[in-house]
């Protein structure tokens, strides 16, 4: 069974920076899509970006893509989330996840991955 666990959470002043890690255990998760979303208190859990198993390529969303970067070290079996310039409104718990499915396409939906870890609180304070 694999199981993913989110660190690196915490209190930030807006404008700073985190760096969030998620360690897969169980399997090797070289060839997966492993990605990160987040929820907002009150609102939908919403897609971040994700590391593409099939190439190594990333993908993240508009609102963070000039701020937060994802990478992979896959000998660790670990994918991070290196978060700059945090605004309030960045405010959520952030879940990693793990699947197999778009090895051509960046997997955006929450039911195209299989494994979650529990979440880590990042909060941004104005």
């Amino acid at each position: 069974q694999v199981q993913l666990v989110e660190t690196g959470g915490g209190l930030v002043q807006a404008g700073g920076s985190l760096r969030l890690s998620c360690a897969a255990s169980g399997r090797t998760l070289r060839d997966y899509n492993m990605a990160w979303f987040r929820q907002a208190p009150g609102k939908e859990r919403e897609f971040v970006g994700v590391s593409r198993g099939s190439d190594d390529t990333t993908y993240a969303v508009d609102s963070v893509k000039a701020r937060f970067t994802i990478s992979r070290d896959s000998a660790k079996n670990t994918i991070f989330l290196q978060m700059n310039s945090l605004k309030p409104e960045d405010t959520a718990i952030y879940y990693c996840a793990a699947g197999q499915r778009g090895r051509y396409y960046y997997a955006r939906r929450e039911d195209e991955y299989d494994y979650w870890g529990q979440g880590t609180q990042v909060t941004v304070s104005s």
